[in-house]
Parts: C-alpha cells; structure tokens; sequence
C-alpha cells in the first residue's frame, strides 16, 4: 500500500505514538508486508525469528519491538506492539468506506458488461468491457477486472485474509486493505471467494478457469492459463505458475510455488513446493509415478504376510 502523499518518520511515530531511530525527515512511502516491501516502505516485525529478516528486507522502515542496531540507509520505529501499531496506520492511511447502494458511485463499469440483479459493487472497482457477473456476487472495494470476464452466482471477490495473532483474550485480526486483480478471459464459478492481499495484490492470471467452490488466500498470485476444479483450498502467498492444472479438493500450505506446467491430481495436500512439468498425487505431496508405485506395493503386504507365514 502506497500513500497519497509522502510521510516522514517523525510524523509516522506521532501517529502511534512510539520512538524513532533516523533522520526526523526520512522520507516514508507506504508500507507492505515483507514479501512485497520495497524502498520506502514500512515493514513490521514482533518475533526475535524473523528480526534479520525484516532488516535485510528491501523495506527502507521497520517497525520492530526491540532497539536493535539500525542498518545502513534505514530507519527503526520502536513499539511495544508492532502488529497493533501497523494496524492503527493501516486504518489511519485507508480507512473502511461504507456503502450504501448495491453498485458505488466510485465504480468504473465497462462497455458491454452485465451486471445481474443483487450484486454488491463497492467503492472504486473497476470492470471491463463485456463482463458478465451473475446474481448475488459481491465485490468488495478497490476490486480490478478485466475484460471478457464471467463471474457467477454468489461468488466474493475480496474478503479479509485469514490473517491472525493470538492474544491473551482472543485474537486480533491483521487489518487487510490490498485488492484483487482479475486478468481478462477469466472464468470464476459459483460460490467462489478469493481474498484480497493485506496490502497488496491477489492476482488471478489471464485465461485461468475456476471451478465452482474454489478458495484463493490473500497475496496468492495464479498465473495464465491454468485450471483449478471445486473443493480446492489455496492458501495465502501462494505462487503458481503458468498453465497449472489442479484438480478437485487440493489443499495447499501457504506461502509455497507450484512450477509451470505442473498437474496436481485430486485430494492431494500439496505441503511444498514443487517442479513444473510433472505430475502430483498425495498428502504429502510426491510425483504421482512413484506414489502410485507405493500404493501398489501397499496393497502387496497381505500377500506378503501370508506367504512368509506358510514358510513358517
């Protein structure tokens, strides 16, 4: 997420209130998560674990709950509880627009597009030409799509991303203000729901088709051409390339890369990444070939422990 204007670190820190290491006037340009930062950008981090990581990130910002030795060419906000306080600059920089009509004023609507009875269409979604969306499909705020697209019944582009840190009394959820960006010749099912990225985009690649009852997480990039059939759970900060053929009730970890190509067969648990050009079966996830092989060998073991016995 980008600001409107530029800030600096000295007004940042006014605004949750905590201390500054740097220059007052660093300059400050928005702030992302840390597979998304860029320079200028604010990024946050509340888990010794991740600490490196965040301050060799291309983020230029951290806001981090340790003093810690600022690098190079960055800047550190101190806070007692960074996840709150990237949460009170969300909502401070993007505040939540309600709406109350079922298509915004905001929203930019193609030629040629169809826009079926009870849909919801928030505030600054863009649509192109020759679009048709089906009944009780809601879009949420900031949603962009192409053109030729065919969204159906009941389908959610743009919820929250499932996105949580435990506290004492509960958990609170990490406030989610990116977009979902829909290529042109998109097909999506009925009863779909793809989430927004929590600053960034989720980004469904040109031509790929999806079956009814398909889920995509937050920040998870689908390439062109790929088909994803029902009952599939991608989760977030998923990659997968292009021309990838999923079929039903697959289930992803987060955060992993399926290559170009790839062809992963119903019902398999895909727990890392993987190769494109081969074929994928199985929780865990191994080359179809060899864990069919398995299975045979498993169906075998009955044989087996017959025959050993009659030896005995």
């Amino acid at each position: 997420m980008k600001f409107n204007t530029i800030q600096t670190l000295k007004e940042i820190a006014a605004i949750i209130n905590c201390e500054f290491v740097g220059d007052e006037h660093f300059p400050v340009s928005g702030m992302n998560e840390i597979h998304v930062v860029e320079s200028g950008d604010i990024v946050f981090v509340d888990h010794p674990k991740y600490y490196d990581k965040a301050l060799n990130s291309a983020a230029t910002i951290i806001l981090i709950n340790k003093n810690v030795d600022c690098p190079e060419g960055k800047a550190l906000l101190i806070s007692d509880d960074p996840f709150r306080d990237f949460n009170t600059l969300t909502q401070h920089f993007k505040p939540f627009q309600f709406s109350n009509v079922a298509i915004s004023a905001s929203a930019k609507i193609g030629e040629g597009t169809i826009i079926q009875p009870n849909c919801f269409i928030g505030n600054n979604v863009v649509i192109g030409k020759n679009c048709l969306i089906h009944s009780n499909v809601s879009i949420y705020d900031h949603t962009v799509i192409g053109n030729n697209v065919i969204i159906h019944a009941g389908t959610i582009l743009g919820a929250d991303a499932f996105y949580y840190k435990k506290r004492p009394d509960g958990f609170d959820q990490l406030i989610s203000v990116g977009r979902v960006v829909i290529m042109d010749n998109v097909g999506i099912g009925a009863l779909c729901t793809i989430d927004k990225g929590v600053t960034g985009d989720t980004t469904i690649g040109e031509g790929t088709k999806l079956d009814n009852q398909v889920h995509v997480g937050h920040d998870t990039v689908i390439g062109k051409k790929c088909l994803i059939a029902s009952q599939t759970g991608i989760a977030g900060c998923v990659i997968i390339k292009d021309e990838v053929t999923i079929w039903g009730q697959v289930g992803t970890t987060s955060g992993i890369t399926i290559g170009e190509k790839a062809v992963i067969l119903g019902q398999t648990g895909v727990t890392k990444s993987v190769e494109g050009g081969k074929s994928y079966f199985g929780t865990p996830i191994e080359e179809s070939r060899e864990k069919l092989k398995q299975l045979a060998n498993i169906k075998k073991i009955p044989e087996i422990v017959k025959k050993l016995n009659s030896s005995i």
